[in-house]
């Protein structure tokens, strides 16, 4: 939004911000040091907003053409 004048507008004004956007909470940040155990590697999201894992790149390839390119 280009009518906020503001040092936090990153459309009017180039580079970071002065200070912090965003704080994640303590669950956030245990999620990220110590993430679940899972065989998938690659997601995509189809036209209607669902998720498909894949644990394989070829996998995912194949549900990107049938989700995606189609």
């Amino acid at each position: 939004d280009l009518k906020i004048d503001s040092p936090y507008n990153t459309y009017l004004y180039k580079g970071l911000p002065p200070g912090p956007i965003a704080n994640p909470g303590l669950m956030s940040i245990e999620s990220a040091l110590s993430p679940a155990e899972s065989k998938y590697w690659y997601y995509l999201s189809d036209k209607e907003g669902n998720i498909h894992y894949s644990a394989t790149y070829d996998e995912h390839l194949s549900k990107k053409q049938l989700y995606i390119d189609n």
